[in-house]
């Protein structure tokens, strides 16, 4: 059932990604014909966000269509971190673009271009009419997982970056103060590098294999230890292979008598039920070695 949810969401996610690919290529298009007729900076650089986020998108469509392969003997989990590396490749997209936004805005407020407001706000609208569209589409998938949250983010910062160019269009064609399109562009920085910083973190921390955020794993080894029939734990390890998998393992040492009346088959089963219900995270996917008090296997120096 759960197999079934997960697929089903997948290629929902997977339309949606595709529609919201289209609406932003077609601002990108627009995008770079303004920036190139209204000479525009902070068009340029929503047109280079819109860019990145064309790219990001498509990472986004291609890692929504591995993530419903099932997985094989070579590929054990399929490819379910294909979501974790897609949104970090985009994190790192916007995060480029951010940089180049705020150095080049900086430049531009000591060295004012002319821009032609008129234009600038037809563009601005233009993309801001088309962002507001994606946004619709991935909203109720955005919390999926952190491939969805990449895409949506980075629509939710095309529309705001579009609107710091409607702003910026305005007070140009009001006042012809030149500055404020540079402003506009290092105000699309700002909305967009701590953001970029956040997912990449998130995303980081995944492929770091760090324990699952929410996950106390001292809390989970006084709970297993606390066990009648566990003498001790260790070797306790957890991580997380993608968004809503986490994933447990842990050696679990017993006395020999378990062995031989059975209990430790029970055990296991209660140990696996304790950690996929009694924590905040949930942990389907857990693995115990139980092993008897008299075990001798030779262990590595540092593992507790």
């Amino acid at each position: 059932m759960s197999h079934d949810h997960d697929h089903g969401s997948a290629t929902t996610n997977r339309k949606k990604l595709a529609w919201a690919f289209g609406i932003t290529v077609t601002i990108l298009v627009a995008e770079v014909i303004g920036a190139f007729l209204t000479n525009s900076l902070a068009l340029l650089v929503d047109a280079a966000h819109m860019l990145t986020d064309s790219t990001g998108l498509l990472l986004a469509l291609t890692a929504a269509t591995l993530i419903m392969r099932k997985p094989t003997s070579k590929r054990t989990w399929g490819f379910r971190r294909a979501e974790v590396l897609s949104a970090t490749l985009q994190s790192t997209l916007l995060l480029g673009v951010g940089i180049y936004a705020l150095v080049d805005g900086i430049r531009r407020l000591f060295e004012p271009t002319e821009i032609a407001g008129s234009g600038l706000l037809i563009f601005g609208i233009i993309g801001l009419l088309g962002n507001v569209a994606s946004m619709a589409i991935l909203a109720s998938g955005r919390d999926d997982n952190l491939n969805m949250r990449a895409a949506f983010l980075e629509v939710v910062n095309d529309a705001l970056g579009s609107v710091a160019v409607i702003i910026s269009a305005i007070v140009i064609s009001t006042t012809g103060w030149m500055r404020a399109d540079s402003l506009a562009a290092m105000l699309i920085a700002i909305l967009i590098i701590p953001r970029a910083l956040k997912l990449l973190g998130e995303t980081t921390h995944i492929l770091l294999e760090s324990t699952p955020k929410g996950l106390d794993l001292e809390e989970v080894r006084a709970h297993l230890v606390a066990h009648p029939q566990v003498l001790a734990i260790h070797d306790l390890h957890a991580s997380q292979i993608a968004t809503n998998l986490p994933i447990l393992s842990a050696h679990v040492v017993v006395e020999d008598e378990a062995f031989h009346t059975g209990a430790a088959a029970t055990l296991l089963g209660e140990l696996q039920s304790c950690v996929a219900e009694h924590f905040v995270v949930s942990i389907e996917h857990s693995t115990f070695q139980i092993e008897s008090s008299s075990h001798q296997a030779p262990e590595h120096e540092g593992h507790d």
